[in-house]
């Protein structure tokens, strides 16, 4: 079984968006969370809010290589197939069960329970702040909170 992030989740320090401050986010749409040189990884809230109801998950399998930018598995929703990006380069460590039992919890808990990975990072390209993800996001969407 996968194990948390061991930093801290501030309930209350969330970008207009929700998104969780503590989380580095890329441009296409996952996020993680960096510990120990280790990293989870796991959608935004946004990206599942859009995929709406996840069905299916073909996650990276451990001990494989991920390379940042790149696809590394795929998210299949009731309405739509979307690509799954390794936010950063390293080895697959851990695949989560909980998406594979029950792939919905992606949509309920995707900062939480719904993480799909962690992987030893060796080089991380890209990482966006939080509140600058929030910021792509709104202006990409037409919201200019």
């Amino acid at each position: 079984m996968i194990s948390p992030p061991r930093l801290p989740l501030p309930s209350s320090r969330e970008t207009a968006l929700g998104i969780p401050r503590h989380l580095r986010c890329t441009w296409d749409h996952e996020w993680l969370v960096v510990d120990e040189g280790n990293a989870t990884v796991g959608i935004t809230s946004l990206a599942a809010k859009a995929l709406d109801d996840v069905v299916h998950l073909r996650l990276p399998e451990v001990g494989t290589w991920a390379e940042a930018g790149e696809s590394c598995g795929e998210i299949r929703s009731l309405t739509s197939v979307s690509g799954l990006y390794a936010p950063a380069s390293g080895e697959v460590l851990e695949v989560s069960t909980a998406p594979a039992d029950g792939p919905g919890v992606v949509n309920a808990a995707p900062c939480t329970v719904g993480r799909l990975f962690r992987l030893r990072v060796e080089n991380i390209a890209g990482a966006l702040s939080a509140d600058a993800y929030a910021a792509h996001c709104a202006h990409t969407q037409g919201d200019r909170r």
